[in-house]
């Protein structure tokens, strides 16, 4: 590891897992900053889970290095797995106890005192919209609310990194977002999440960066906007205000322009980045063409978790 580790929560090298015959992680690299949003993609079977694993210390790696928080996984797990926190896709609550007492239990799984303790049941009661249900048995609790309790658990110890997996299958959209807003606001207190998720628009909506899992290797790492770049079919759609524009416009850019319907607009394919939009403006200002207005239309994270997870798609995203 260089000494670039120590500005990041997680950092991977070479890591390796098999299970029998299966390769399951085949040689992957990770780096994620502090106080960010690392989203892992990858179709069922791709590894994801076997990452959390192996960097929560639940799981040895066949090979390579990780560290978390600063600590190897290997050789350090006492010390990673106080610095973390995990949430997997089942929820760890016990039924038989109520939101307070499975706050509580934590609390005494953390060694914290008594009075510290209660002072951190009520925070994070408080915190999570728990307070009025906090005597009521867990097996009353809906979906989302035993889904925030599970992630309030995980809090107990205020772990610097969490690991979420899956933490919003299952929920309605009205408890998804709910989610998705204390993600946010951990990360704006300094925690890292690293989350895998199926549902893509949630890595669209929380991830600062995001990495795609296909085979056990990486296919694709970046943030949400530069994947989506990679996929062919982004376009700009430029408006105009007069007809003549249009098609002094569409000489001017020749095949790359293609009329939009019957409205006063161009469709030119474009990977929506700052330095080709500049140059698509600049040909038409060359030549006193007004824009009457312009957006961006990139493919969605859908169309890359599909080119990148599947042999013909990946042939043809990576040989471009």
């Amino acid at each position: 590891m260089t000494s670039r580790a120590a500005q990041q929560a997680i950092v991977v090298r070479g890591l390796r897992k098999s299970f029998g015959d299966k390769v399951v992680l085949d040689g992957i690299d990770l780096d994620v900053a502090q106080g960010s949003v690392f989203s892992l993609l990858g179709a069922n079977g791709a590894g994801k889970t076997t990452t959390v694993k192996i960097l929560s210390t639940l799981v040895a790696a066949g090979g390579g290095r990780a560290e978390v928080a600063g600590h190897d996984v290997a050789t350090d797990p006492d010390a990673v797995r106080a610095a973390i926190g995990v949430t997997g896709q089942f929820s760890a609550v016990d039924n038989l106890l109520t939101g307070e007492e499975n706050l509580r239990l934590m609390a005494d799984l953390n060694h914290l005192s008594t009075k510290d303790g209660r002072r951190v049941v009520a925070e994070l009661l408080e915190r999570f919209g728990l307070t009025e249900a906090a005597r009521k048995p867990a097996s009353t609790y809906s979906g989302g609310m035993r889904r925030r309790l599970d992630l309030a658990m995980t809090l107990v110890g205020d772990p610097r990194v969490i690991f979420l997996d899956e933490p919003t299958t299952g929920l309605d959209p009205r408890s998804r977002r709910g989610m998705w807003q204390i993600v946010r606001d951990l990360v704006a207190g300094g925690v890292t999440i690293f989350l895998t998720t199926q549902y893509l628009d949630e890595a669209d909506e929380l991830a600062d960066r995001i990495a795609v899992l296909e085979g056990g290797r990486l296919v694709a790492e970046g943030t949400p906007e530069e994947l989506k770049r990679r996929i062919p079919g982004g376009h700009v759609r430029l408006q105009f205000a007069e007809p003549g524009d249009v098609r002094t416009a569409q000489r001017i850019l020749g095949g790359d322009a293609h009329a939009d319907g019957d409205a006063l607009a161009l469709r030119v394919p474009n990977d929506g980045s700052l330095r080709s939009l500049k140059a698509l403006l600049d040909r038409l200002d060359d030549e006193s063409i007004a824009v009457d207005g312009l957006s961006v239309h990139t493919p969605d994270l859908d169309d890359v978790f599909l080119a990148l997870t599947g042999d013909s798609g990946l042939e043809k995203v990576t040989n471009r």
